[in-house]
């Protein structure tokens, strides 16, 4: 009887352990890389944990909203704000790696310190996307699991450039002191960042290149802000007056600021104009072309941009090989997608749109 008992719990617990270890049993050891999986063995879906350098940013909504409509039906992404402060995204991306997730896609608060974020990454097996604001050269060859999604930014600089040419090649008497001469200011994005410093570079060697010669009445930070665009832009008119001839902005935000300054000193009626170029072909920035008060802008493609961050990094945080193929997007030398940037004027604003 003691024998007969014995082999009866004996076979009870073996089979108490056996459903207790099975592949759909609550405490399965997950599947090391890739996706984990569902009770059942269904696979889950990847986490990208992405982090925004500031939200009220007008343009990187767009990329942010791009990014979260790709992601619908295919992975979660936990987005952040690092408002505008390194040290808060550093933190960010530790709670990101705490938390496991798939694969990080990082809009850097400063590009600089992108190579502390590499080494936080890389000592988790973790991939990184960075977008919009390019580490440097060094740190993205810190690691064969980084990649960056962006635009050239000398190229909008360009055509920031070109967009006044034309206008003044069309309008001599945008020439208003009649010296051959364009008569400037710039309000530019913070200070060091690539973007603000290649913009402002190479939308004035754009203008010089065109056979027209310059001279700058005046230059400031305005943060990429439409408030401090307003505010400078206010300062400018007060020292130089109707002797400004253009005005050039880094992003749309700081020229819709320059356009209020202007409007408040009765410009943009009775035939009083003065031609403002800026970047990012936002939403408020194409309304202000309708309106007839912005010269143009420069379409820095958020949605192609998101949608390229999410697909890259997508593939990345389930374990694949990234190539056009699976992201849709050409890489270049084995790390960067470039979404090309487009001239807007009146004329075309429906590819804005």
């Amino acid at each position: 009887m003691k024998k007969v008992v014995f082999t009866l719990l004996t076979a009870a617990l073996i089979t108490t352990v056996a459903a207790g270890c099975g592949a759909g049993g609550k405490n399965a050891a997950a599947p090391s890389g890739g996706a984990k999986t569902e009770t059942g063995g269904a696979a889950k879906k990847p986490v990208i944990g992405v982090a925004i350098y500031k939200f009220d940013d007008t343009f990187m909504t767009g990329v942010r909203n791009a990014i979260s409509s790709n992601a619908e039906g295919k992975a979660q992404t936990d987005i952040v704000d690092s408002q505008n402060s390194q040290p808060t995204q550093n933190d960010k991306v530790d709670l990101f790696i705490t938390k496991k997730v798939n694969a990080l896609a990082i809009n850097p608060v400063d590009r600089t310190g992108a190579g502390v974020i590499i080494d936080k990454a890389k000592a988790a097996n973790t991939p990184v996307v960075f977008f919009n604001r390019e580490p440097m050269e060094a740190d993205m060859k810190k690691w064969d699991k980084v990649y960056y999604v962006g635009a050239k930014a000398e190229q909008s600089g360009t055509m920031e450039g070109q967009l006044v040419v034309d206008y003044f090649k069309a309008h001599p008497e945008a020439d208003k002191n009649k010296d051959g001469t364009l008569q400037y200011v710039m309000l530019k994005g913070e200070p060091g960042h690539q973007d603000a410093e290649l913009r402002t570079k190479f939308s004035i060697k754009a203008v010089e290149d065109a056979g027209i010669k310059v001279e700058k009445l005046a230059e400031d930070t305005a943060m990429w802000d439409r408030v401090k665009g307003q505010e400078k832009m206010a300062a400018f008119l007060a020292s130089h007056g109707d002797k400004i001839e253009a005005v050039f902005a880094n992003n749309d935000d700081m020229a819709l600021g320059a356009i209020e300054a202007l409007k408040a000193k009765g410009y943009f009626k009775d035939n009083k104009y003065m031609p403002v170029v800026g970047v990012d072909a936002t939403a408020p920035a194409v309304k202000a072309m309708e309106e007839g008060t912005m010269l143009g802008t420069v379409l820095n493609d958020a949605k192609n941009q998101g949608k390229a961050t999410f697909n890259l990094a997508n593939v990345l945080a389930q374990g694949q090989t990234p190539s056009k193929d699976n992201i849709g997007y050409d890489i270049t030398d084995g790390k960067y997608v470039w979404v090309p940037y487009k001239k807007i004027t009146k004329e075309n604003l429906n590819d804005a749109k």
